[in-house]
């Protein structure tokens, strides 16, 4: 399996660089044959990463501990299925992971581009394979999962304890692939421009690709957090680490992108803005890799240090350098046709969305290279750590949810005072009666009750309009289901951008809830001894301890009640491996729509007491929720409305393309 794995990169690796010589020389002399076979390269070098994919995987599966990968990530006591996800559970295999991803979007993108953007298609393809080319290389030459011992050691390592979780199966993989995802979007606008011809040809292919980043890196930073949430022990889910910061900042760039490009689309503006936008994700994007790959910012998250992560950092500079010199060379050709008319416009209203968003993401590029920049010029490090991100990013936040409940009354061009006040007007009372409510049931905190009444107004603003649009169909004879799946039938975007943003009003409800109103008490309880927190008594049982193959389980047994009623039982527990420097935790939950009782177990004594920290934790499955509304959304924007031809531009560009270059037969189609 080694031997097999290790001449897969070889060959992905040549396939790869062949894939972007063809496709440049190909699309430079109009050698239809070249291009068609450049093509195909890029097909293989997706199928023979995957063959080294599998290859590890059976390495791991057969407990092959000749391979020092494998020896260092996995051991006999290990599941199959955690078996199975080890393999991306280090630097090396999760590379390769990222590798398989990435060339697997590039054959996609390659075999189904939108009808606009197959005229620069042999350009973007060559962009697509140099990031497919690097990563292969990295693995191949840096970071090589296939690298043997002379002997076979009798067992492995095993996995860090911290990953043995179903967390494991979703948060990993999301991120890693939503990182490498942004490289797709980026290689339209690229391929789009080095081809020279129309600059607006890229916007359907970068706005569904870019639909897909945003949705695996917004799904990573999700389970990321219930992972955090229900793994670690701390009691939270987002402490503004360097490596959460890593996946929030492309993905705060790509839902810039995202609205930017409506903006583009439909009146050809934005257009040097949203190539400014893609450069600075993917170059975020790369960021991320640098330090989740032993960069020189301390994460608890990041791989053991390395000088791996540097490569990154070095391909980070120099493709946003080539990047913006190729927009500096192009820059004649990116003039938008027209400019915002009015402050008081939806296009001013987008604008205002991308630069907060913008800001938040350098607010927080800022707290994570700070520690850098202070080594640099004085000599020590200095963390920025949690309230520094919430004084400054809380704030913009804000101003970006009150944008959301907003934006989607303004009109195109522009709009009248009066006409956005009668459409705000239902929204804008629900909001204020909710925040009186709430104010008089207790909540006092200013920022709590905007909030609330931001996400009141936002929700509150997009039922009127569904109310609106399914009564207007029912006049005309349609009963309410069939009105309401007609009617996000006929606008798949728009309706499908309202699902998106009630999902992200629930994930925000569910932040403000618990990180304002979280109540706790830590005690050290005897068996039998019991702790009230809000409506809930916990009541200690005794201890146990469980022996498991590799690991000790300490476990807590608790009786649950809210008031007099039986909940349940509880048990926390904490593992003990020999020769690890630290105990990890699970914690005990129940969750139920109004509130979490999390109770995390600190210690066991010798005398038979429990330390314990117990926590009521408000609306907190509502950010999990929210996740699977977001994803719901999401698909509803990718589908094509029934009038809509795919991947035609509203008009006619700016500037006279250059001459298209004749495609291979089979073209339209993407295939043979």
């Amino acid at each position: 399996m080694a031997t097999l794995g290790q001449y897969s990169l070889f060959l992905a690796l040549s396939l790869a660089l062949y894939a972007v010589g063809g496709s440049i020389v190909g699309a430079r002399g109009r050698d239809l044959r070249l291009l068609r076979s450049a093509r195909y390269a890029t097909y293989l070098t997706a199928l023979v990463s995957a063959v080294a994919v599998v290859a590890l995987i059976a390495a791991f599966m057969t407990r092959d501990f000749r391979v020092q990968y494998v020896y260092e990530h996995s051991n006999r006591a290990l599941g199959p299925l955690y078996t199975f996800m080890a393999f991306y559970a280090g630097n090396a295999g999760s590379l390769l992971y990222i590798t398989l991803n990435l060339a697997v979007m590039a054959a996609v993108a390659v075999a189904w581009p939108t009808r606009a953007a197959r005229g620069s298609l042999p350009y973007t393809t060559a962009v697509l394979m140099v990031v497919v080319a690097f990563f292969v290389g990295v693995v191949l030459f840096l970071s090589n999962p296939f690298k043997t011992f002379p002997f076979t050691p009798p067992d492995g390592n095993g996995l860090n304890p911290l990953l043995v979780h179903y967390g494991m199966l979703f948060h990993p993989p999301t991120m890693m692939t939503g990182l490498a995802a942004v490289a797709v979007p980026f290689s339209f606008a690229l391929g789009a421009l080095l081809s020279g011809r129309s600059t607006d040809e890229w916007i359907d292919a970068g706005r569904v690709w870019g639909l897909v980043a945003w949705l695996l890196l917004a799904a990573g930073n999700l389970f990321g957090m219930w992972w955090a949430y229900t793994i670690l022990g701390w009691g939270g889910y987002w402490a503004w680490d360097p490596i959460e910061n890593a996946g929030l900042m492309p993905w705060l760039a790509m839902t810039a992108l995202i609205h930017s490009l409506v903006i583009q689309r439909r009146w050809h503006m934005f257009r040097l803005w949203n190539y400014g936008l893609i450069i600075f994700a993917f170059g975020l994007a790369q960021f991320g890799m640098f330090l989740n790959r032993g960069g020189p910012v301390v994460s608890v998250h990041s791989f053991a240090q390395s000088p791996l992560g540097w490569s990154f950092l070095v391909f980070m500079a120099g493709s946003t350098l080539v990047a913006f010199l190729v927009v500096l060379w192009q820059y004649p050709r990116i003039k938008s046709e027209r400019t915002v008319e009015s402050s008081v416009s939806r296009e001013a209203a987008f604008l205002v969305n991308n630069l907060i968003l913008l800001a938040i993401a350098l607010a927080t590029l800022w707290g994570v290279i700070f520690p850098l920049v202070s080594n640099l010029f004085v000599g020590e490090t200095i963390t920025i750590g949690a309230p520094f991100y919430n004084q400054v990013n809380g704030p913009l936040m804000m101003a970006l949810l009150a944008l959301l409940a907003v934006g989607p009354f303004i009109p195109w061009r522009r709009a009248s005072v009066g006409a956005l006040k009668r459409a705000l007007l239902v929204p804008a009372l629900l909001g204020l009666a909710t925040m009186v409510l709430l104010g008089v049931l207790g909540v006092r905190l200013p920022w709590a009750l905007l909030g609330l009444g931001l996400c009141v107004l936002v929700t509150a603003g997009i039922g009127q309009e569904l109310v609106r649009g399914v009564a207007a169909r029912h006049r005309h004879g349609e009963a309410y289901p069939v009105a309401l799946g007609r009617l996000v039938r006929a606008n798949p975007p728009r309706y499908g951008g309202h699902i998106v943003h009630l999902a992200v009003v629930m994930v925000a409800a569910g932040i403000i809830g618990s990180h304002f109103y979280t109540t706790q008490r830590e005690v050290v309880l005897s068996p039998g001894q019991s702790v009230t927190v809000g409506d809930y008594t916990v009541q200690f049982q005794g201890a146990r301890v469980i022996p498991k193959i590799d690991h000790l389980r300490q476990q807590a047994d608790l009786l649950a009640y809210k008031g007099d009623r039986l909940l349940g039982t509880l048990s926390p527990w904490q593992a003990e491996y020999p020769n690890l420097g630290f105990k990890p935790t699970r914690v005990a939950i129940r969750s139920t729509p109004v509130e979490d009782l999390y109770v995390i177990l600190g210690e066991l004594l010798d005398d038979g007491r429990a330390s314990l920290q117990v926590k009521v934790m408000p609306v907190v499955a509502w950010m999990w929720w929210g996740g699977v509304i977001l994803l719901v959304g999401i698909l509803v924007c990718l589908w094509p409305a029934p009038s809509r031809r795919v991947g035609m531009l509203a008009s006619r560009p700016a500037v006279a393309p250059a001459p298209a270059l004749p495609r291979p037969v089979g073209m339209d189609q993407g295939t043979e």
